[in-house]
């Protein structure tokens, strides 16, 4: 957990020289104000979602480790990704339900800067565990015989250890540096949750230097696994292009064609959140991509995992039948 104290630093301080707190000492998040007629709607559709995200996230981490044919590699990567994605969402979305039912949408400077770290820690995760998962089906599909061998159980282990791991330091860093800046303005974030780009648009500073660094973490954490994602990927489709049956094509792509999916969307929308200049940013369009990646792919997980694997739906079935039994 990041201790308190180390986000009681960040609280911005005034650069008029006394060295004295900025007027802003909380934020406001807007989120749906501006659809005051559907708030209790709004409160229902998220509380559903919520529970399906958890519901369909957590069967599938039960089933594959319960089930003996789910002990694999590709399960293994699958459950620590179903895992992601409870936390993932947990970060962004009970928040939203609070707001939307109590419509009280302040939030401390220390409890914005805690979502957002925990939010930009565990969206470099999900970039990074995509990678390994394309990863583990580049060698199953093109190295068959070695993938046993290639990956093993303490290879999967330091690979799922390294993708929840790698960017914490730096998240943490490019937290401590936008809650540096001076807020001495307007208080009213227009979004649904601490996020860079809304926070920076509200700094009175220069935010050039933070502006660069979005950037280059950006394309560290999304735009390199999304660049070894892709050639994953050409090596897959190159090595199912060769296969001889039309049968034996279809098989072996529609095993990687889940993980394809969530990649776009996932990768899709984020990119285009934080790679956009400062200047073509608007609530409108960032809400919306945002609520792609927090939101839409945790809930389209499930689905695309389960209904589109035969092997996890054999597995759902036993269960289920075990525990009418």
């Amino acid at each position: 957990h990041v201790s308190s104290s180390l986000f009681s630093q960040m609280l911005p301080r005034d650069q008029t020289g006394e060295g004295n707190l900025s007027s802003v000492v909380e934020f406001l998040l807007l989120g749906f104000s501006d659809l005051p007629n559907f708030q209790g709607l709004l409160f229902g559709i998220f509380f559903l979602i919520y529970i399906f995200i958890l519901t369909g996230n957590g069967l599938i981490i039960i089933v594959t480790r319960v089930d003996s044919v789910l002990q694999t590699p590709m399960y293994f990567f699958l459950a620590n990704f179903s895992s992601l994605e409870i936390g993932y969402v947990s970060v962004t979305l009970p928040r939203i339900l609070v707001n939307l039912w109590t419509q009280d949408r302040s939030i401390s400077m220390l409890g914005c800067a805690t979502q957002m770290c925990f939010f930009l820690m565990l969206g470099a995760t999900e970039c990074f565990l995509l990678a390994v998962m394309a990863y583990d089906r580049y060698v199953a599909i093109c190295n068959p015989l070695h993938y046993p061998l290639v990956m093993n159980r303490k290879t999967c282990i330091q690979l799922a250890v390294g993708a929840w791991l790698s960017g914490i330091p730096v998240q943490i860093g490019q937290t401590c540096q936008v809650f540096s800046l001076p807020f001495c303005g307007s208080n009213q974030i227009n979004h649904f949750f601490c996020d860079i780009p809304p926070l920076i648009k509200l700094a009175c500073g220069d935010t050039s230097l933070n502006e660069m660094c979005v950037y280059v973490v950006a394309i560290l954490f999304a735009m390199i696994p999304f660049l070894l994602i892709l050639g994953s990927y050409v090596k897959i489709i190159s090595t199912i292009l060769k296969l001889p049956s039309a049968r034996g094509r279809s098989k072996t792509f529609s095993t990687c064609s889940s993980h394809l999916t969530v990649m776009l969307l996932f990768f899709g929308s984020a990119t285009i959140t934080y790679l956009r200049p400062k200047s073509n940013h608007s609530a409108g369009p960032d809400k919306l991509l945002s609520l792609f990646y927090t939101i839409v792919t945790p809930m389209f997980n499930p689905m695309i995992y389960s209904l589109r694997n035969k092997d996890v739906i054999a597995a759902l079935k036993k269960l289920l039948l075990k525990k009418t039994v």
